[in-house]
């Protein structure tokens, strides 16, 4: 860090309001980070002890909702024990750790969205060659590429925000440590450090989501040659849960992050950053396993093991 900041904490203010909004808050996202946990944890158990879910389709559902898990912790805990503390305060130390993780996590969730819609894309335009091309080797490097990629890409321009001097004022209106409040906290103008963090944003979020646009013209090409009402039906159901999260991310995306310190009112900041880290890991298990078949029946699979092992 550098040796010129006079800060040593950071404020956040979070949702500034009387004490009993803020414990009905607490309580509210308590029940909200509960259910995600649960959500998540429950599609992640499905894929795991059920064998018939270890196909390409189900490991990478299994890993994004296993990032959604990680996702969430970042922002959501600290979040809660802000909502009763009287300080609000993060450490120097603690805020750039969660921006980093805040923004890895994001990042490899762009590179996971494409991923799922290339799987889709070669299951439904080549179902003969699917199992050859798309094995689970193959499967599972993609995996480990996306992770590794997305802890990498903020590396250097968030190190190089760490070493702009902060000398006060420590207060961030926002729940969590954002890049635009961030910022503008600096003593001093970086305007190419928000420069090439915004245009490294921009390059993430459209080539992924271009990428996704050019699996789902594909697939709707294919779809379209399908002689049968039944088929083409069955092919579409297996990529709608898909495209739903795609929008429900990208498009609370997109208005973040293009352009991190537009001057968005920064109420409009955090509700939208709300929305996407911590409403959509929570309806995002909803939207797969209520439309998946393979999901339901592994999760009452489950169920009745469970309640076999409790009765003996």
């Amino acid at each position: 860090m550098s040796g010129v900041n006079a800060v040593t904490e950071f404020i956040l203010l979070s949702f500034p309001c009387s004490r009993e909004v803020q414990v009905f808050f607490f309580m509210l996202f308590s029940v909200s980070y509960i259910l995600t946990l649960m959500g998540n944890g429950a599609i992640v158990c499905a894929v795991k002890l059920d064998h018939r879910l270890h196909t390409p389709m189900y490991i990478l559902l299994a890993n994004f909702s296993f990032l959604e898990i990680c996702y969430i912790n970042t922002t959501v805990p600290n979040m809660l024990s802000n909502f009763l503390s009287e300080t609000k305060t993060i450490s120097f130390t603690a805020c750039f750790l969660q921006f980093y993780f805040f923004c890895s996590m994001g990042t490899t969730e762009t590179f996971f969205l494409p991923l799922m819609s290339f799987d889709r894309c070669l299951a439904i335009c080549q179902p003969l060659h699917y199992p050859t091309i798309m094995s689970r080797h193959l499967c599972m490097n993609l995996v480990a590429l996306c992770w590794v990629t997305g802890f990498l890409c903020y590396l250097v321009p968030i190190y190089l925000i760490t070493q702009l001097p902060f000398c006060g004022p420590n207060t961030i209106d926002h729940f969590v440590c954002d890049p635009g409040p961030l910022l503008s906290l600096s003593c001093v103008a970086a305007p190419g450090i928000e420069l090439s963090y915004s245009i490294l944003s921009t390059l993430i979020i459209f080539i992924t989501f271009f990428f996704i646009l050019g699996s789902y013209t594909l697939v709707l090409r294919a779809v379209l040659r399908v002689p049968s009402a039944a088929g083409r039906h069955k092919a579409f159901s297996t990529c709608s849960s898909h495209l739903v999260v795609v929008s429900l991310f990208y498009g609370t995306l997109t208005v973040m992050y293009i352009s991190p310190a537009s001057g968005n009112p920064a109420g409009i900041q955090k509700i939208v950053t709300l929305f996407y880290s911590s409403v959509t890991p929570l309806v995002n298990p909803l939207i797969y396993s209520l439309r998946n078949k393979d999901i339901k029946a592994a999760l009452r699979k489950i169920q009745v093991c469970t309640k076999i092992s409790q009765s003996e």
